[in-house]
């Protein structure tokens, strides 16, 4: 027994160094070592489902790019293959609303509720010539005033020039019809590649203030420049934020921001022609008269499952009717807000749109009382309580970018995904988050990866606190003419398809705002107090 145990320590000793030996080798090559093996890492796809709870970490993070960043070059590929350039020589040869044709299939006397209308459109360029591709930006609706209804329609592009448009004839009475050629698929290709190509068209001032100094300073989401850069960099996510670095003073002396428009323009000079406010949004069934729609069948219609969480949407997605919406998957019910939201926790992450809930949630409960958080400017967050019923409301704007002229303070400002992280969550809980407005001026990639970022936030929200309840709010329409290479709607609606796509797999809820403001014709970035009651409405009925 001796003399084995004493014949092997040799050998165990050779075995010792050996493998440190090894070890020393793995860790040193470390990166050849898994370059050769080549393993694969997950990839997610525009319709993929998540089938992992643990976010994978790239093997070699100095070659191979991250999870996000190939989402965000796969999302961007389906965008190009969406918005394909097209050939512009002369604004004659571009669509025109007054050449193309609008044709009813099937034109009646008299429509009956509940029935569908359709529209072949044959768009043609100014000089009478049919268009031989499709990318039209169109936007459809029917609306009856006196009745204070309104819808959007559907609009299917055939890719050749024609288009079917097709409107739910949702109520009775007279219906006038729209279809707006907002812009020409050769002005929709313009404006894709122009919002690509720079970050430059807002700039941001930024105030840094020490006890003895006080400077105000450059900043971007991207800066070219040789000076010394303070970088505001978001480690977990890799979103960053600069400032050129005054002189002497810190960086984390940054303490207010605002932000200007800038004089530059991606757009080549025969293309702004197409961008003129008598180009934008034309009438194109400008000579059709109203339509007559009656109530043909008395039999009542079914009764509709009350809305919730994971239901499957439609386009359109409702109707308003006697300024109220009105689902058509599901059914809307009155809901008492006061006693709905006892015992509640309700935070809303975002832009103005969203602090107009706030807003709205103050006035009309009276014994919600503001709490000062000592802090000042447009951009404050904001906080109030109901102590005899247990309400807890609060907003809270996103990171940067946040464009405005009115100067704010940052000395607070977050990205929301860490406030998402640091949110236990529970069955009172509610989140709603609204992304989109101050993303429109930049590049598209920014804001694919913020609500890449949010998805990701959510996500794990929902895996540790599964009744957490989660609503993302869609962007409204807004002005229609004002600055639109910056702040144009077509961008808000390729942010609308690319967050709807993002968030499919998630159990969240979506307020369809930007059907409901097209529906509403608001044409308002803060639309009316109806518009939002509306969407209130739609929280209050996944709420209770």
């Amino acid at each position: 027994m001796t003399m084995n145990m004493t014949n092997r320590k040799p050998l165990l000793v050779l075995l010792f160094i050996l493998a440190s030996w090894m070890t020393f080798t793995v860790f040193e090559n470390s990166t050849e070592l898994w370059t050769a093996l080549k393993l694969p890492f997950s990839l997610y796809y525009w319709n993929f489902i998540m089938k992992s709870s643990c976010p994978k970490v790239p093997l070699n993070p100095g070659v191979s790019p991250t999870e996000t960043e190939l989402r965000i070059k796969e999302i961007m590929e389906k965008l190009d293959k969406l918005i394909p350039p097209r050939p512009f020589t002369h604004v004659k040869t571009t669509t025109s609303a007054a050449q193309s044709r609008a044709t009813i299939l099937n034109p009646q006397e008299t429509y009956c509720r509940g029935h569908q209308l359709d529209i072949l459109l044959e768009v043609r360029d100014h000089l009478g010539r049919r268009k031989e591709y499709g990318g039209d930006f169109l936007r459809a609706r029917m609306s009856s005033p006196a009745l204070k209804a309104g819808a959007s329609g559907k609009v299917t592009d055939f890719n050749n020039g024609t288009y079917l448009v097709s409107f739910g004839l949702f109520w009775e009475g007279q219906v006038t019809l729209s279809l707006l050629l907002i812009h020409p698929s050769e002005g929709v290709s313009a404006l894709w590649r122009a919002r690509n190509q720079g970050y430059d068209r807002v700039i941001f001032i930024g105030q840094f203030a020490s006890e003895t100094s006080f400077a105000n300073s450059y900043c971007a989401l991207v800066l070219n420049s040789s000076v010394e850069l303070c970088k505001y960099l978001d480690p977990q996510d890799q979103e960053a934020f600069y400032c050129m670095k005054p002189q002497h003073i810190p960086c984390a002396a940054l303490t207010h921001m605002h932000s200007k428009n800038k004089k530059v323009s991606y757009l080549r000079k025969q293309e702004r022609i197409l961008f003129k406010r008598s180009n934008v949004g034309v009438e194109i069934m400008e000579n059709f008269n109203t339509i007559n729609v009656s109530r043909c069948n008395k039999n009542m219609a079914p009764m509709k499952k009350k809305c919730k969480l994971g239901m499957a949407s439609t386009i359109p997605s409702g109707y308003v009717w006697k300024d109220t919406w009105n689902p058509i998957s599901c059914s809307l019910a009155p809901v008492e807000i006061k006693e709905c939201l006892k015992g509640k926790f309700i935070y809303l992450m975002g832009d103005s749109t969203i602090r107009q809930w706030m807003e709205y949630f103050k006035d009309s409960i009276k014994a919600l009382k503001s709490v000062d958080l000592h802090e000042s400017g447009k951009f404050q967050h904001q906080l109030a309580v109901d102590l005899d019923k247990n309400i807890n409301i609060q907003w809270q704007k996103h990171g940067y970018p946040l464009v405005g002229s009115l100067t704010y303070s940052v000395k607070e400002i977050e990205y929301i995904t860490r406030v998402i992280d640091r949110t236990g969550g529970e069955k009172n809980t509610i989140i709603v988050i609204s992304l989109g407005q101050h993303f429109r001026p930049f590049p598209i990639d920014v804001f694919i990866r913020r609500a890449l970022n949010v998805h990701e936030a959510v996500q794990r929200l929902l895996l540790r606190s599964p009744e957490t309840m989660v609503i993302i709010k869609t962007e409204n329409i807004r002005e229609m003419h004002s600055d639109v290479e910056r702040f144009g709607d077509f961008h808000g609606y390729i942010q609308y398809l690319t967050i709807r796509d993002i968030f499919q797999d998630l159990n969240v809820g979506i307020i369809d705002a930007w059907d409901i403001t097209i529906a509403y014709g608001t044409n308002n970035v803060h639309p009316p107090i109806s518009v939002v009651r509306n969407q209130i409405n739609i929280l209050l009925n996944y709420i209770c």
